[in-house]
């Protein structure tokens, strides 16, 4: 795919990208694909990822109540469970905001690993990582954003995703579907959107605008973005997904060149 090369023209020192079939064939890659990047939120649906590995093994149930009164795992897996962005406090009542929050992705890691009397991490390693044979990716910290991965392990992620092999179709199904619709608020970057739709620890397109996917994108794709520069999206609608990865914190540029590259890839792939 020519379309992948477009990230030699980021104003970034390093990135790597390739694009991934629903057969899990990769349609096309570009750059370092085995060099290691910090995810920064890309680790959400990772880690996502693992919680639903959890639930169906019968360790937790996704209306159980964990974290603030009143919240339980589906609230803090589709932020809505009230906590603030970066801080264990409470700001609003369970399932009425969309709040972005790293706070929660951390209390749901807290609340596994007191589940299943294993560490995070180590469940993240034995649940999802290892099955898929992502050797190259660690957490070392927060389950909100403390991931290192690569390109060469993400595409083995976005092919499962995408066929499911650790998890019931229907649970994935049930992740990207919206949760709470209706609801809006801040998607980091992009400022208020009404509605700011999200499944169980992916975030949905529908018809966000601004938004960091392209213009052609379908309104089923989801996905996440990090701030060091990263994302991860899957198009149902066009039988793919894509990651790239770069070591330049999001900003303008990132805004400026994502969307282009997206819109180029996908008419690639029609």
């Amino acid at each position: 795919m020519q379309s992948v090369a477009m990230i030699e023209n980021w104003p970034v020192p390093t990135a790597a990208a390739a694009v991934v079939r629903a057969d899990g064939t990769v349609a096309g890659s570009h750059g370092p694909t085995s060099h290691r990047f910090p995810l920064a939120s890309v680790t959400k649906p990772l880690a996502a990822y693992a919680a639903l590995v959890a639930y169906e093994e019968g360790a937790i149930e996704l209306d159980e109540p964990a974290g603030p009164e009143g919240s339980t795992v589906r609230h803090l897996l589709a932020h809505t469970s009230g906590l603030a962005f970066d801080e264990h406090r409470v700001t609003a009542p369970p399932g009425t905001r969309r709040l972005y929050s790293n706070a929660g992705f951390e209390v749901l890691g807290d609340h596994i690993a007191k589940a299943t009397e294993i560490p995070f991490a180590e469940y993240l390693h034995q649940a999802v990582l290892e099955p898929l044979g992502m050797t190259a990716t660690t957490l070392d910290g927060s389950p909100a954003k403390d991931g290192v991965s690569t390109v060469d392990d993400l595409v083995r992620f976005a092919a499962e995703v995408q066929a499911p092999r650790l998890l019931d179709a229907r649970t994935v199904l049930e992740a990207m579907t919206v949760t709470y619709p209706g609801l809006s608020g801040i998607l980091p970057g992009y400022g208020h959107q009404k509605p700011n739709d999200w499944g169980l620890g992916f975030e949905i397109r529908d018809a966000k605008s601004p938004h960091w996917t392209g213009s052609s994108s379908s309104p089923r794709t989801f996905g996440h973005f990090g701030q060091s520069g990263t994302f991860l999206w899957v198009d149902p609608a066009a039988g793919a997904a894509c990651v790239a990865l770069t070591d330049r914190h999001f900003g303008p540029w990132a805004i400026e060149a994502w969307p282009a590259f997206t819109d180029a890839v996908l008419a690639e792939l029609r």
